[in-house]
């Protein structure tokens, strides 16, 4: 009899709701499953940017709040058309002016603002230009790597988890391919059907859920 595991599709309910139909049903504002399944979706994101900003940790605490608030309240006015104004390019943009807002509290009125000790130009007037590329790039690293770790919780529900393993020693930690196999009594040929099987999945995972989150 055969070993070999059958790969089942991903439920589309195991995926990341598209962003449409979650932004419509947040319209709703008693729809408490939908309020918290955008919060446990994107929270982690926009802290991570947060923090990377040069926020605190409890500034950044604040940033997610105010960011869910925002959103809550800019709701009803948001048209989601993805040609126009991504939902990504929107969720940039509020997290933005909440990270701003964190700079400006640090401040005390009156106090002149003055160059950074490298001579640039001061944090707050660097994040707070809608156009700078720094806030943006850090947004879109850490929006790639929420997407890679959101697709490798997926992948790992459809393979053993001696395959994740093997995929996981030899594609992220970069172990030789001889070492994988004499460490876990295994042929060099199960490695690389590993590699290669859980490579594929990941890469589907990544492609849908980016479909489903720009």
């Amino acid at each position: 009899m055969s070993n070999t595991r059958t790969i089942e599709p991903a439920k589309p309910e195991e995926l990341i709701p598209t962003r449409d139909s979650l932004l419509s049903r947040l319209k709703n504002w008693d729809d408490q499953d939908s309020w918290r399944d955008f919060f446990n979706t994107y929270w982690k994101l926009v802290y991570g940017v947060a923090l990377k900003s040069g926020l605190t940790d409890q500034e950044a605490q604040e940033v997610v709040q105010e960011t869910v608030i925002t959103v809550a309240r800019r709701i009803p006015e948001f048209e989601y058309n993805p040609a126009n104004c991504s939902f990504k390019t929107w969720l940039l943009n509020l997290t933005r002016w909440r990270i701003v807002d964190q700079f400006r509290k640090r401040r005390p009125e009156g106090v002149q603002r003055h160059p950074d000790d490298d001579g640039r130009t001061p944090t707050l007037d660097r994040v707070a230009d809608p156009a700078g590329p720094d806030l943006e790039a850090v947004w879109n690293a850490e929006w790639q790597q929420y997407i890679m770790d959101a697709a490798i919780k997926r992948v790992k529900k459809r393979v053993s988890p001696e395959q994740y393993q093997m995929f996981d020693l030899c594609s992220f930690k970069q172990w030789p391919i001889k070492r994988i196999a004499h460490e876990l009594g295994v042929s060099m040929g199960k490695v690389y059907l590993a590699k290669h099987r859980v490579s594929m999945l990941l890469k589907s995972e990544v492609k849908a859920l980016e479909r489903k989150m720009i």
